[in-house]
Parts: C-alpha cells; structure tokens; sequence
C-alpha cells in the first residue's frame, strides 16, 4: 500500500466517506487503519522496545508531540513570512555584507578592549631556568648568582595534597650565560607540537610558556570533557573554589592543548587495536559546526579509541584496518556486514522483537513473542552452557524457522527482523558456535553513553580540532580506566612532554 500522504488526508471529509459504497468504503478504512496503527506503534517507541537512547523516552509524551506538531505548523508560517521579508531587504543586506558586516567571530574582536586582572598574581616560589651549555660551542657554563634575568612569566598549577587541592603560583626566570668563547647563550621557554587550522589566524602551539601549568590545564579538561560541565561554569567553579580567575578564552585554550597533546597516543592506541581478539564497535550522531556527523568507538578489555567522523564504510578504515584479523561485535549496520568474523547484537534483535510483541495484530504479536523467546533462550543457553546437543532441535534450528515463518507475513516490521536475522544468520549464532564471544555489544553502547549525553548538553564540537581534541581526551581516559590507572598524572605528564616536544611514553598497563 501507498503510504497516504498529507494531501491525501486533506480530501478525507465526512461527505467523502458518505459518497462511497461499502466496498470502497472499506478499503479506504482499512488503508486509515494500517497508518494508524503505525503512528501509534512508532509513539510506543522507547529505549527497551527500539534502539532509542533511554535520554529519548522524556520526549515521547502525546502532550509534547501535539505541541511539536503546532509549533512546526507555526514554524512553517513564519518560514514564508521571513522569506518574503529577505527578499525585501536582500539589496540591504548585500550592501552591509560587502562592508564588512554580518561576519562577526567567535571571542574577542579586532579592536575590542581588552579585560585585564585587577589585582597582580603573586608568586609563591620562584623558578630559576639557567643555560647548562653553550649554545655555541656545547661548553658547560657556570651558574652566575649575580646575573638578572631576562625574561620572566607567572604560571598558575593545581597541586594534590593530603586534605584536597591548592593552586600555587610559581615565577619562572630565564637566565643568560656567557661562554669563554664570547657567546651569549640565552636560557628559553621550549615549545612543542603546533595545531594548524586553515583560515584561523594564530595557530595554537603548545608551549611552556603560558598561565596554566599542565596539571591545572588537565584539571580544567577533565571538568569539560569527563564531567561535562561548560566553559563558563568551569570559570565560575574556579573563581570560587579555588580562587583562580581564567577567562572563557584561556580555559578553551587549555582544553584544546590537552587534546592536541592526547592524539599522537590515539593513534599508538589505533595500531594496538589492530591486534585485538574481539573488537566491539557502535556509532551515535553527533554535530560538527551543526552539519551532521558520527561518533564512533572501538573498545576492548584494555583499549578504547572514539573517532568523530561520516557514517560512511571508509570511516571504519580509520578504526579497524586490513591487518585486524579478530572479531567485531557490531549491531546490523550495513558497513559491518562484509567484515567475514563478526557477532551481530542480540540486544538489538531483542529490542526489536519486544516492538512486535506489542503489535496490535494478534497474530504479529504471537510470532513476535516467539522470536523473542527464541532470542533470549540463546542467550540463557550461552550463559549457562546447558544447550540442546542435538542440531535437529537446537535453539539456532528453532530461531531460524521461526524467522522463515515471519517472512511469509505481511507485517512490515516483522518481515524486516525475520530478513535481518536470515541475512545476516552466521553473525547472529557466531555466539552460539564460539562461546568466547559475547552475545551483545552492550560494551561499546556503555562507551557511548556520556557522549551522548554530552552531545544533549553541549549540541557537539565546533571545529575538527574541537572534534580532534575531544576524542583523544575521551580516548586517553577510558583506556586508563581500562587499564587501572590514573588518567589525569598521566595526561598532565604527556602534556608537559608535549609542550617541550618530548615524544610521549605509552599508556602503562596495571600489573
């Protein structure tokens, strides 16, 4: 059946329907039957019947979609007005566009005055920078006491003590030497890695010089990335807890540095991936300056590596190469399906059935309530190792006549779960068959779940270097979860390796 459409419904009346004989009349309720009986399966949707997050169930009230439903109405009338209004004002707008209007950035703009602090930092202790050899002749120099620096800067880092955190202020100085040869060898603040982004004006390079010491800058990365709390609420939090006032601008500086200083240890992750045995991999949506993007993850028992990227089959390569040769967990995404190895989910298959259980044909819910059960006795003969040695009578044999059953009906929905089963059916009993891999991929869908919230919260990334950074902060982390040890010394010490561009070392593995 077509389905009807909005200009069907409208020449829908009561005179219409008494214009009819009883054949017709019959056809045409029966055509409004099948559309309403899909609108109210498709509003019974939450997170245990369907794929839905569980953050989607609050928005399924009949309330709410009434009034999303007027709102779009209402939308779509102003849409019109505002169209003719810009073609009115079209030449106006042109003229202020080619003068410069209308193309404000993002932070401080050219010209701007600028917020300075009010009250001068004061240093707890100073640190001394003296030039060891000669810049010149590489001849060790003597330490003069009575030399002045001549360069000096403030840096702000967070310390752990036994009763709870404290900032201190420290003073670096930067001495010169002069060698028996005459040279003058200058002591200098190292620099490191260098972000370059097209078309930004000042690219951000991680260096030593700078307010925020690396404990304190992975402290403030932690509170946006971990704890997803945003730019302003972390200046408040600082501003009150700790006494240290940073604005808007240094705090994001911060939290892109720690990124940047995170994705050369992602891509070692990335090549340590490719030799796992089981992989489990899944994807959300996720939005990138507002265009629609993807979040994906791969995680293992000591791994976990998210990337931001298409939903396109490509996008896989950047995860899982040619050389991995294990096993992928995934759900019944069409760019798993050609991978040879792989378990298909059977949480998904399940939430799926679940749907049909609740069909508002009998005999669509019978069969539904069939395949359910077939689905979850696989599972409880996996978990208690009691299955059926007979292969004529096992539960893959009865799931798989169940689901050659469904694909004889009419039902929609039920046909393209029994068809999903059926096409991918060595996917689905991979489990049965090889017992070391787990039914569902609840691993990967566990991963996911503070980006998702986080993506609720904060509407995504901005740049590709937002989308960079905040992979590898959230990769970096979860390996070391994984891995039983403290993400934030290690991330604090990579970033201090990074910002004198000293190679890192690896993620240590908990004995």
């Amino acid at each position: 059946m077509k389905r009807l459409s909005k200009e069907d419904l409208t020449q829908m009346n009561r005179d219409y329907f008494q214009s009819l004989d009883k054949q017709k009349l019959v056809e045409v309720a029966g055509n409004l039957h099948k559309l309403a009986v899909e609108q109210l399966e498709k509003l019974e949707q939450n997170s245990s019947n369907s794929s839905l997050p569980p953050s989607s169930d609050q928005f399924k009230s009949k309330e709410k979609l009434a009034v999303q439903s007027e709102q779009q109405t209402e939308h779509s009338e102003s849409e019109t007005k505002s169209k003719q209004e810009e073609k009115q004002v079209s030449p106006i707008s042109e003229k202020l566009k080619s003068k410069g209007f209308g193309k404000k950035l993002p932070g401080k703009q050219k010209g701007a005055k600028g917020i300075w602090r009010t009250t001068p930092l004061v240093a707890s202790e100073i640190v001394s920078h003296h030039p060891e050899t000669c810049a010149s002749c590489n001849s060790p120099l003597e330490i003069d006491s009575d030399a002045k620096p001549h360069m000096g800067y403030y840096v702000l880092e967070l310390e752990n003590l036994d009763s709870g955190i404290e900032v201190k202020c420290r003073l670096h100085h930067y001495y010169q030497a002069t060698c028996a040869c005459g040279h003058h060898t200058k002591e200098k603040p190292l620099f490191g890695y260098v972000s370059v982004v097209e078309g930004r004006s000042k690219d951000l390079c991680l260096q030593e010089y700078g307010l925020v010491g690396p404990m304190l800058a992975t402290f403030i990365a932690s509170l946006a990335v971990r704890y997803r709390m945003s730019r302003p609420k972390i200046r408040e939090l600082l501003n009150d807890w700790v006494g240290v006032s940073l604005c808007v601008g240094t705090i994001d500086r911060c939290i892109r540095e720690v990124g940047i200083a995170c994705s050369p240890v992602v891509e070692e992750l990335i090549e340590e991936l490719q030799s796992a045995e089981i992989i489990h991999l899944d994807e959300t949506p996720w939005y990138e300056k507002g265009q629609y993007r993807w979040l994906w993850v791969a995680i293992t028992s000591t791994i976990a590596v998210y990337h931001i990227g298409s939903r396109r089959k490509e996008e896989l390569l950047r995860l899982i190469s040619q050389a991995f040769v294990g096993w992928l967990v995934t759900d019944g995404y069409g760019a798993y399906i050609n991978y040879p190895k792989r378990q298909h989910c059977l949480a998904h298959l399940i939430r799926k059935a679940i749907a049909l259980t609740e069909a508002v044909d009998k005999e669509v819910a019978d069969l539904g309530q069939w395949l359910l059960e077939e689905l979850r006795e696989l599972i409880h003969e996996l978990a208690t190792g009691d299955g059926d040695k007979d292969e004529t009578d096992s539960n893959p044999a009865r799931l798989y006549r169940v689901c050659r059953l469904a694909t004889v009906g009419e039902h929609t929905k039920l046909k393209a779960l029994a068809n999903e089963i059926l096409n991918d059916w060595d996917a689905v009993v991979a489990c049965f068959y090889n017992p070391q891999l787990p039914p569902t991929n609840n691993e990967a869908e566990r991963a996911l779940r503070h980006a998702v919230i986080a993506r609720r919260i904060s509407y995504g990334t901005r740049t590709a270097e937002g989308s960079l950074a905040y992979c590898s902060i959230l990769s970096v982390i979860e390996t070391c979860r994984l891995r039983k040890v403290d993400p934030w010394a290690y991330i604090a010490m990579i970033l201090t390796q990074a910002r004198r561009g000293i190679k890192h070392p690896p993620i240590p593995i908990a004995s």
